[in-house]
């Protein structure tokens, strides 16, 4: 049977798309996390996920970069962007960078089950209303570029990545991930190659092109 990892920091949206998934794969694990750090320790403790559906506003996560993170550290893991966000640019640009599949918050329960069901069966889902749209709606090359740079990345070497752009020193970032510091300079030179970069503002220039505006904050 699949494992499911659910990643929804509102309790109420975690409760339907569990009944969703439950529904869709009978006797499917199904895992749960509110924040992109326990998305993160949930693969990392568990290689048999099979899917992740990801909020793209999770606590930890900045538009994209969640998405990146999974893709870069665990490759094998077939994800769903879940969003309020329908903008067909969004919708692009999240396939672009490697999304199976996008589910817009509105979605009613039979789309849920049609989309976790299509994504464990290898293809790609969008919803109906958004499918012609997406299609006529190009892909940046920019972006395009951008995630082949970060999928040349290690697992580890996207770790450090983002611990730099949080602002972490390389001794702080040693710590964190229980390396010593010549590792981390190692793996810093790796990254600016790999990126095209030349010094860590740079490279956290990089993470930051992933951010994308949450519609539920601007319309409170």
């Amino acid at each position: 049977m699949p494992t499911l990892l659910i990643a929804d920091d509102h309790p109420l949206f975690r409760a339907a798309l569990r009944q969703a998934a439950m529904e869709a794969v009978a006797g499917a694990e199904i895992l749960e996390a509110g924040h992109l750090d326990g998305v993160l320790a949930a693969l990392d403790a568990d290689s048999g996920v099979d899917l992740v559906l990801l909020d793209l506003h999770m606590p930890g996560n900045h538009g994209l970069a969640g998405l990146a993170a999974i893709r870069a550290q665990h490759p094998g893991v077939a994800v769903v962007v879940v969003s309020a966000n329908d903008d067909p640019r969004v919708v692009r640009r999240a396939l672009d960078h490697g999304a199976a599949g996008y589910l817009p918050k509105s979605a009613g329960l039979d789309e849920l089950r049609d989309a976790i069901r299509a994504v464990l069966a290898c293809e790609q889902w969008l919803p109906a209303t958004l499918r012609a749209a997406v299609a006529r709606t190009q892909s940046d090359s920019g972006d395009a570029d951008l995630a082949a740079r970060l999928a040349s990345l290690s697992p580890q070497q996207f770790r450090v990545l983002t611990l730099v752009a949080q602002g972490l020193l390389n001794k702080q970032i040693a710590d964190r991930l229980v390396v010593q510091e010549r590792t981390v300079k190692a793996h810093l030179s790796a990254i600016f190659e790999r990126l095209g970069v030349r010094n860590r503002t740079q490279a956290s220039v990089v993470l930051r092109e992933l951010e994308l505006s949450d519609p539920a904050r601007q319309m409170a």
